[in-house]
């Protein structure tokens, strides 16, 4: 069969016209939202303006916690508070005049001790531990261990630790440093500050700010201790702690909440006033234990339920309004925000090599996004949690509407 010119061209054209079935990608998607955070149980920014209308902070918690008692239990527990995560080295070091440090290892075995101005270096090395002296210019390996205790003496003593996050200091307890092995064979230092949990650590909470009215303060300070004392019982394998001093937790700073300019005094006042004895604290209770008393910094109107968030329900974490969250004045941040996040973000949230479409499927009675559609180029489709959502791509909450793609 002869063919003609024409549609020889005709048919070379159609070899260089985009395909049909090609599917544009994003390159990033936008989010218009109110509230920061989860959402769940006390509301921080809720519970100032409660403590600004005079409530006080037993009536606080009532509020944002269904069903419960406010009773004094016993809190003089030592927790142990996850200060470093899967590190690689760490630097401890004091610079408070005629104090010293003191390097321990099994059995108490007193391995080294440096003087003010002097510093500890660790390093992992292989599944150990290396200890290394620095006095002066003077550098010295000590030794290699699996674990290592550090105390500290002196005067009102203060620890500076540094890692790669910052540097923060420590002045009660004692920190541990051990080698933890991942699933996936490597081996890496974790350190953690072992303290009372009635005053030495709630010292060191730094959730709200310590100028905030005293009612909100002991609000807060009372949910931290409740938070506390429900974890107090297990040590997580992957961190050799009770709790992580993060948001995976509760913001823990140590010494920087205490000794902040002016404020620190106040919120040290404000842990003092919440004490019923030397040795008992006030907690938030359900049948006689400690509810995990969740709080975040603001919702989108209305505190969402642990059920909707998580799937689990929780008797105590029920769904209240929290007009307040959504007021500019008193929420500036977070009453409206916007973020643009990466398709790159998008798609490692959903696990997908690429993310075509992305679709609210429904929200919750809350007003939070429950399920979120994405499809892949390839047709490949995943349900998530708006939570789940949220917290992979770090938008601030799970009250938000798609707005707009970008291709």
């Amino acid at each position: 069969m002869r063919i003609s010119k024409s549609l020889i061209a005709i048919l070379s054209l159609q070899l260089f016209l985009p395909q049909a079935h090609a599917t544009d990608i994003p390159t990033t998607f936008s989010f218009r939202g109110s509230g920061y955070g989860h959402g769940v149980g006390m509301s921080q920014i809720g519970a100032r303006s409660m403590a600004l209308a005079g409530q006080t902070p037993i009536s606080i918690l009532q509020y944002y916690y269904s069903g419960v008692e406010i009773e004094s239990l016993p809190d003089t527990q030592t927790i142990r508070v996850n200060i470093g995560h899967l590190l690689k080295s760490i630097k401890i070091a004091t610079s408070t005049p005629n104090s010293t440090i003191s390097a321990f290892i099994s059995n108490d075995k007193a391995v080294a001790q440096i003087p003010s101005k002097s510093s500890f270096s660790f390093s992992i090395s292989g599944s150990q531990i290396s200890l290394t002296s620095m006095t002066g210019k003077k550098s010295q390996l000590i030794t290699r261990n699996r674990e290592f205790t550090l105390r500290w003496s002196g005067e009102s003593a203060t620890v500076s630790v540094t890692n790669p996050k910052g540097t923060l200091k420590y002045r009660y307890g004692q920190i541990q440093l051990k080698s933890v092995r991942t699933k996936e064979g490597k081996y890496f230092i974790e350190a953690t500050n072992s303290l009372r949990l009635h005053d030495e650590y709630l010292y060191g909470i730094g959730e709200v700010p310590s100028s905030w009215p005293a009612a909100a303060l002991q609000a807060q300070a009372i949910a931290s201790r409740t938070y506390a004392l429900s974890k107090i019982g297990t040590i997580k394998s992957s961190c050799d702690c009770n709790l992580y001093d993060s948001i995976s937790d509760q913001s823990f700073i140590g010494f920087a909440k205490e000794s902040e300019p002016f404020y620190g005094k106040f919120w040290k006042e404000a842990v003092d006033a919440t004490m019923s004895s030397d040795s008992t604290g006030i907690v938030v209770t359900m049948k006689g234990l400690p509810i995990t008393a969740y709080f975040s910094s603001s919702s989108g109107g209305q505190t969402e339920s642990a059920i909707n968030a998580w799937g689990s329900e929780r008797l105590f974490a029920l769904s209240v309004p929290d007009s307040a969250s959504v007021d500019i004045a008193l929420n500036p941040r977070y009453a409206k925000w916007d973020r643009t996040v990466s398709q790159e973000i998008v798609a490692a949230a959903f696990l997908l090599p690429d993310v075509a479409t992305l679709e609210i499927v429904n929200k919750n009675s809350t007003g939070t996004v429950a399920m979120i559609r994405a499809v892949s180029s390839a047709g490949v489709e995943v349900l998530l949690r708006g939570e789940t959502f949220r917290s992979r791509t770090k938008i601030p909450s799970a009250w938000f509407e798609l707005v707009s793609v970008q291709k």
